[in-house]
This record gives C-alpha cells, structure tokens and sequence, in this order.
C-alpha cells in the first residue's frame, strides 16, 4: 500500500475508493464500505484495503455531518461530493455513525491487518491518534 500520511485520505486504497464514490449520489458507496468491515467474512481477520476504505467512508460521512477532518489536496473531490449529496440528504443516518464506531473498533482491534501494518511502523501513535480524533468527530455527529 502506498501511504504518505496517516490521515484517512493518505493512502492510495483511500484514493482510489474515493475516485469510486464520486460515481455515487447518495449514501449507499458508505454504506456498503461499513457492512465490508463489518461483514462475517472480516470477523476474524480484517484485511488492510477494507480498513483503509473504511476510515475513508466514516471520514466521508464525518464531513457531510459537519464535523470535517483536515482538508487538502487529497480531499478536494471528496469535499466537493459532500457539498453535492447535503443538498439531497437532510436527515442524519444514525444507523450509519453506529456503524461507524463498530467499524473503527474492528479496524482497531488485534484482528486488523491495517492496525497491524501501522504498529510495525514509527508512525503507529500519529496513526492512532488520527483515528481515535475521526471516532470522537463521528460520535459528535449524533
């Protein structure tokens, strides 16, 4: 996996479901991201790319309940379909941000291949503490 950051969006998995979820016009792309982390077949062993995409679609949603991460260059068209879809969706998916914190647990548990990888590296703690900071932000949007 390329990586040049630990933020939701620095990784080329992210990016790449990011080019995907510009085909979509409503939360479905999301939602199908979480039931992948959270699915059965990811129970015992969660592979890095459907973590990855994962804390980019709580990431996604964070944004569109207002409670956005940094921006960039890399968040640019997602910022852009966040502004286009909160035209259409007015009503908070609670459903969604429970999933959400599901996901985060599972992507955070010793059975995540992405935790794994972050914890082999010297940037695991600036990883972490992104990803505990985009839990706290997608809690607050309840």
């Amino acid at each position: 996996m390329g990586t040049w950051a630990v933020d939701a969006f620095g990784n080329d998995f992210a990016l790449d479901w990011a080019q995907d979820l510009q085909e979509s016009k409503d939360l479905f792309f999301i939602e199908d991201t979480l039931n992948n982390v959270l699915s059965p077949d990811s129970a015992d062993y969660l592979e890095a790319p459907f973590a990855a995409e994962g804390l980019a679609a709580i990431e996604v949603l964070a944004r569109l309940y207002g409670k956005p991460g940094e921006n960039g260059e890399n968040t640019q068209d997602v910022d852009a379909w966040v502004e286009e879809v909160s035209k259409k969706t007015t009503k908070r998916r609670t459903d969604l941000i429970e999933k959400s914190q599901r996901a985060i647990e599972h992507i955070l548990s010793d059975r995540s291949e992405l935790r794994e990888l972050w914890e082999d590296s010297e940037h695991y703690a600036e990883w972490r503490a992104s990803v505990d900071e985009l839990k706290k932000r997608i809690s607050a949007s309840i």
